[in-house]
């Protein structure tokens, strides 16, 4: 398995990466004054609110609070996992992404990885069958069936769609010219081997349906029989670059085509997902044969807040249901939605989308079932609630699945459900209010409370830090260090800000956000950056000024203690009466 990216490799991409070019390549900006602007494209609106500092390497939406670096932008606007992200900028910089612990990068690399290759062999394999479409012999028989289907040529077009000739060895002669790329060609499954080593292409007389990852990249082919000769359909086995559970067919085209994905619906075939796009149903995903498995919820509830959930009305199509219920308890946080919509039985999407079209359709999905009722609905027909020994074995049965679920006001109101079920509901709300009375309990006053000073020097100084860490370097007399031990809220977080711009003296903003990406108090830095500093604000005179009162405020807050703490049975030990006697001679010098 690969290892981790080194930090500083991560830390260095964002460093020599130019935020604007990155953000403009994707969304058109404008300069305006020191910082470029454009409408924020993670929300709708017509006034720029969008700010993009070159300075800072850094994105801020003044509308919706949106913010980050290069890496997050690209995570947030292509929707890219982490590692995807950092590959993504490290590729624009020509760079290869190393591995701790790996000797691959010791050894000198080709112009392009292997596994670039492999995904242009299949990019090319592709638009190889949608040639095989237009000009193969057997072309009209395909396209009499793809009319057939009420598929429009501009919608075949969009989604690649192409056809895989009868003949044994037409992939096999065409991309197969040499040893090493007949072997490549094995590898990702579009050439199979019999027991005699006689090589064949793995898709014959098959519609083909390219399967393109969260980058838009094609890692894999469904095909479709044409002629009732064999199974359905035949997708390609698992290779180094494609692993069914973790991809959706449609999800590329999805996100591409909304850039604020309101669902997600989950059919079953390739050609629903075609059938619906074409009546602008175009958020349709389907699992690539096989159930909607953990990381399917998962990589959905990462694009969209809301999941539908399509299946058939009968036993199979409930069975299938239960197991996408089962694999989604664990990525319930509250705020997401699942729902599931059972068709009548003999109809499809794809059918059901023609009888009564795009509207009356989406009626059908809005009324679909939530995952509540359907869990409930389940879990009721499976036990009689006429006798204490079924509630008990209906809650038994329960319990365990609704412990699964993360949001907590979703699991609360789950097990409230389930208790009103079992004729136990008031107390169980009972024990809610007073779950919730304890959290919001104030604590019980104590003979001696430590001193606290405000936040607000601590506050301020790491938002002036954030907005120009070369202050750190600049007044070496400014000693964080010196109150690391002191009660003062968030003086550890500010502690480890300040030493990191002492570290990094060229930081920025958008370098410090990756610096401290896994650091506990990342929100709390990411909220600060929301605050606006006052126009002509003199960063440096409020810095030092900042830290002249929060050494005040920490003396007097110190002196404070000492003296109550000298009036208390237990009185000062010799080290606490010297600190006392200097701060009290330092006080009358003031």
């Amino acid at each position: 398995m690969a290892g981790r990216i080194p930090q500083d490799f991560i830390e260095d991409i964002v460093a020599r990466c130019d935020i604007v070019d990155i953000i403009d390549s994707r969304v058109k900006l404008k300069k305006a004054g020191r910082n470029y602007q454009a409408c924020c494209p993670f929300h709708n609106e017509k006034t720029p609110s969008f700010s993009v500092s070159q300075e800072k390497q850094f994105y801020y939406c003044f509308g919706c609070g949106a913010k980050g670096n290069a890496i997050g932008f690209l995570m947030e606007y292509d929707r890219l996992e982490f590692v995807e992200a950092i590959e993504e900028l490290a590729s624009t910089l020509g760079l290869q992404v190393p591995r701790e612990g790996s000797t691959a990068n010791a050894t000198p690399t080709r112009s392009k990885s292997e596994r670039e290759l492999d995904y242009q062999v299949m990019e090319d394999v592709s638009r190889f069958y949608e040639f095989q479409l237009k000009q193969h012999k057997n072309r009209q028989k395909v396209i009499d069936y793809l009319k057939g289907r009420g598929l429009s040529g501009e919608i075949v077009k969009y989604w690649g769609i192409g056809y895989a000739p009868d003949e044994w060895d037409t992939v096999l002669g065409q991309f197969g010219e040499s040893t090493a790329r007949q072997s490549q060609l094995l590898a990702l499954k579009l050439v199979n081997e019999n027991d005699n080593k006689k090589r064949y292409d793995f898709f014959r007389n098959r519609l083909m349906f390219p399967i393109r990852d969260k980058r838009g990249r094609v890692v894999a082919f469904g095909g479709r029989v044409i002629d009732d000769d064999g199974p359905k359909y035949l997708n390609s086995p698992e290779t180094r670059i494609f692993h069914k559970s973790n991809e959706l067919y449609g999800l590329y085209q999805a996100r591409k085509e909304n850039r604020s994905l309101a669902k997600l619906l989950v059919v079953e075939g390739y050609m629903d997902v075609v059938a619906l796009s074409q009546f602008g149903i175009n958020y349709a995903v389907a699992a690539l044969g096989t159930a909607t498995t953990p990381e399917h919820i998962q990589t959905m509830f990462k694009s969209t807040q809301e999941v539908v959930c399509c299946y058939d009305g009968d036993r199979a199509g409930r069975d299938a249901a239960w197991r996408a219920l089962e694999n989604a308890l664990p990525y319930l946080k509250d705020g997401v939605i699942m729902k599931f919509l059972f068709l009548p039985d003999g109809e499809d999407p794809d059918t059901m989308v023609r009888q009564e079209g795009k509207e009356n359709f989406e009626e059908r999905l809005n009324g679909a079932m939530p995952l509540s009722q359907f869990f409930f609905s389940t879990m009721r027909e499976k036990h009689s609630l006429t006798s204490i020994e079924g509630k008990a074995a209906l809650k038994a049965d329960a319990m365990p699945l609704i412990n699964k679920i993360i949001g907590e006001n979703q699991k609360d109101m789950m097990l409230a459900e389930l208790n009103k079920l079992c004729g136990d509901g008031h107390s169980f709300t009972t024990q809610l209010d007073i779950k919730k009375a304890k959290q919001y309990a104030k604590p019980k006053d104590k003979t001696f409370q430590k001193v606290t000073v405000k936040q607000s020097p601590v506050r301020l100084m790491m938002r002036l830090l954030l907005d120009t860490p070369i202050l750190a370097t600049n007044h070496p007399q400014v000693k964080i260090q010196a109150f690391m031990n002191a009660d003062i809220p968030g003086i550890q977080v500010l502690g480890d800000l300040h030493q990191y711009c002492v570290e990094h003296p060229s930081a920025n903003t958008g370098s410090i956000l990756e610096a401290f990406r896994q650091h506990p108090n990342i929100q709390h830095l990411a909220k600060l950056l929301a605050t606006e500093l006052h126009e002509g604000t003199d960063v440096n005179k409020e810095y030092v000024a900042c830290f002249k009162t929060l050494l005040k405020q920490y003396f007097d807050a110190r002196l404070n203690a000492l003296q109550y703490m000298a009036t208390s049975p237990q009185g000062l030990s010799p080290e606490q009466e010297k600190e006392l006697n200097f701060l009290i001679t330092k006080k009358s010098a003031m």
